[in-house]
């Protein structure tokens, strides 16, 4: 229930920064044709490229809930990451590329530039500024009320885009106002080109943590160390050899440990054992619900390890 009204509200966040990117996009389109101004269009490069990537935000919203199957036993939690990936291409190729090449060309055509679109760009501008300020606090708002506010790739990158698109606006409007009073587009050309940059820092960004996320980011520290702790707690439990833990989905954590049982339990009471181990840890973290528990003899495992270790260092 918790993981679907995080979700419900992350889609509101998604659906309002679509809706505004849309209107904010035509409109800069239609100032920036008329004005002949780069940083107008390359704004709206901007809003066209952030109105792509939310489409593919609310598809991960949609399909990151599928159930497993044999295929996906694991289910389709990372689908969010992926999705998150291709919006993070969309706003380096889009936006940030094109703004650069709007700037680049503009130092080199100075020509066709309108004093009364220029009026209308700026507020049009001044209108893209207010609703990318409203849409970047709704964004905010949902971060601050859910616990994976930080985590989730959808609204991280709608807080992204929205905070990038309000700097975004505003060299867009320095540039214009630079070139209205000196009437040199230099200024208008170099805000393009850093809006363009500052997409590109942005995406850059987006894409890395997304690429992590999707190649296997372990757990938070904190709850693997504190679900090691538990496991050492068990009565049962003489050492704990390995943990590894694997992040599924904002929802799905797989928790992987292999430990070293006392001795004198025969086969069924290991597996009771086991059993309630798992069913502790999944009530205790809702989120690990992927449990799997190998159960080693220590002194053996370790003699091996060394073994093999020895075996590396006289190969190398």
């Amino acid at each position: 229930m918790a993981g679907k009204s995080r979700d419900e509200g992350t889609r509101s966040a998604v659906l309002v920064a679509l809706g505004a990117n849309l209107l904010i996009a035509a409109a800069k389109t239609v100032a920036g044709l008329f004005a002949g101004s780069p940083a107008l269009l390359s704004e709206a490069a901007h809003s066209v490229a952030d109105s792509l990537n939310e489409v593919f935000l609310l598809t991960s919203l949609r399909r990151s809930h599928r159930r497993p199957d044999r295929r996906h036993p694991f289910g389709y939690g990372k689908e969010r990451y992926f999705w998150s990936l291709l919006a993070a291409v969309g706003i380096f190729v889009l936006g940030g590329c094109f703004s650069f090449y709007q700037g680049v060309h503009a130092l080199g055509d100075h020509g066709g530039e309108s004093h009364e679109g220029y009026i209308a760009g700026l507020v049009v501008l001044l209108v893209a500024l207010l609703a990318e300020g409203g849409s970047l606090l709704r964004a905010a708002v949902q971060a601050r009320r859910s616990e994976e506010g930080s985590d989730d790739p959808a609204l991280r990158t709608v807080l992204a885009e929205d905070a990038t698109a309000v700097i975004g606006v505003l060299l867009a409007a320095t540039g214009i106002l630079v070139h209205m009073a000196t009437g040199d587009a230099t200024a208008e050309a170099a805000a393009s080109m850093a809006i363009g940059v500052l997409l590109m820092i942005v995406a850059t960004g987006l894409a890395r943590t997304a690429h992590r996320q999707l190649i296997g980011l372990a757990a938070d520290p904190g709850l693997r160390d504190e679900i090691e702790e538990l496991l050492a707690r068990q009565p049962e439990v003489d050492t704990v050899e390995e943990l590894l833990t694997m992040r599924l989905g904002l929802d799905s954590t797989l928790v992987a440990a292999r430990i070293d049982l006392v001795g004198g339990m025969d086969s069924e009471r290991v597996e009771e054992v086991s059993m309630r181990i798992r069913r502790t840890v999944r009530d205790r973290w809702p989120t690990a619900d992927r449990v799997f528990l190998d159960i080693t003899d220590a002194r053996t495992e370790r003699a091996e390890r060394a073994e093999r270790a020895g075996a590396r260092r006289e190969a190398g």
